[in-house]
C-alpha cells in the first residue's frame, strides 16, 4: 500500500458490469390463427424496416394491411410468406413455422407477384398454366383452371397475347388469377386493386368476397382507406414498422372515418397548409371592402 503525505491510497474497486434488463417476453404464436407472427425484425443497412412486430390474422377474415409508404408493410408480407429472412422473430401459417415447415406453409399461400417478378415473354395462359404445375397441379387441370380464371378476369381475349404487351391493369389481373390457381387457403395481395378498372375491380372484390365466404382469408396491403373500410373485416395501421393498431375495422376506427383515424395514428399531416404562390387565377373578392 502506498503513502502520500500521511494517506494510504486504496486500491479502486474494479467496474461491476450491468446487465441489460431483458426484453419482455413474447406470446406464444397463435397456432389456429390464419397467420401468426411474433417480434418479426429486419434491417437494410442501417435503415430498420420492421421492428418487433406481432399480429395475428383470424382464418376467415379480410384482412387490410395499412400503412404510410416505408413503414413495412411490403416488408412484412415478404417475412410472412417465406420470401424474405427475418433478421429476428417468427411467422406462422396455419400452426406451420414458415421457416421450419417451409413447404407445407408455402403450399397454403397463394402470393400474387409484383409486375418484375414474372415472364414478359410467356402468354397470359401460359403463366397461369406454369404457375398451377409449379404447385404439383397436372397440366391439364391448370390449364383448365387457367382457362376459366381468364374469363372471370375478362382476359380471354389476350389470353394467347404475350404479357408484356398487356395494360398495367391486365397485368395486375393476371397476376392475382397467378395467386388463386391453386386454390389456396390463404391470398396475399400487395395492392391488389392499383391500376384496375372499375368494372375489373368490381369483379375482383366479388371474387375475393365469395372466397372468403368459402372459408379462405385474404390479406391485401392497400393505401386505400376507403376501399379497406368497405371491403376488410379487420384491419392494422402499420407504422415505422411497428402495429399501431389491430383489430376488427370498428375497433380500429374507434368511432371516426378510418382514414381519419390513420391519420391520427401515423401523423404528418401538415395543418392548414398553405402555398402562398400557388395561385389558380381567380380575382380575388373585394365584395364588402370599402373604397
Amino acid at each position: 500500500m502506498l503513502s502520500l503525505g500521511g494517506m494510504s491510497q486504496q486500491p479502486m474497486p474494479a467496474p461491476v458490469a450491468v446487465p441489460s434488463p431483458a426484453p419482455p417476453a413474447l406470446p406464444a404464436p397463435n397456432p389456429s390463427a390464419a397467420v401468426s407472427v411474433r417480434g418479426l425484425f429486419k434491417r437494410f443497412g442501417d435503415k430498420v424496416a420492421v421492428n418487433g412486430l406481432s399480429l395475428d390474422i383470424p382464418v376467415g377474415s379480410f384482412y387490410g394491411l395499412v400503412g404510410p409508404n416505408g413503414a413495412g408493410k411490403t416488408t412484412t408480407l415478404n417475412m410472412v410468406t417465406g420470401m424474405l429472412v427475418p433478421d429476428a422473430g417468427m411467422a406462422m401459417i396455419l400452426g406451420h413455422d414458415v421457416w421450419q415447415d417451409v413447404d407445407t406453409a408455402k403450399r397454403l399461400i397463394g402470393l400474387m407477384p409484383q409486375p418484375d417478378q414474372i415472364f414478359p415473354t410467356l402468354t397470359g395462359m401460359q403463366m397461369l398454366v406454369y404457375s398451377g404445375m409449379l404447385r404439383g397441379m397436372p397440366r391439364a387441370e391448370a390449364s383448365k383452371r387457367a382457362m376459366d380464371l381468364m374469363g372471370a378476369f375478362d382476359l380471354a381475349a389476350a389470353a394467347n397475347t404475350m404479357v408484356r404487351e398487356y395494360s398495367a391493369g391486365m397485368t395486375k389481373k393476371v397476376c392475382l388469377a397467378s395467386a388463386m390457381i391453386a386454390s389456396p387457403r390463404i391470398l396475399v395481395l400487395d395492392e391488389p386493386f392499383e391500376a384496375v378498372d372499375p368494372v375489373s375491380s368490381a369483379n375482383i372484390k366479388d371474387i375475393l368476397v365469395e372466397y372468403v365466404r368459402t372459408g379462405g382469408t385474404v390479406i391485401i396491403s392497400s393505401h386505400v382507406m376507403a376501399l379497406v373500410e368497405r371491403m376488410c373485416t379487420h384491419v392494422a395501421i402499420v407504422n415505422h414498422g411497428q402495429v399501431a393498431a389491430a383489430g376488427t375495422v370498428a375497433q380500429v376506427a374507434a368511432g371516426e372515418d378510418l382514414e381519419e383515424r390513420f391519420l391520427q395514428l401515423v401523423g404528418g399531416r401538415h395543418g392548414a397548409a398553405h402555398l402562398g404562390w400557388l395561385d389558380g387565377g381567380a380575382e380575388p373578392d373585394t365584395a364588402g371592402v370599402a373604397q
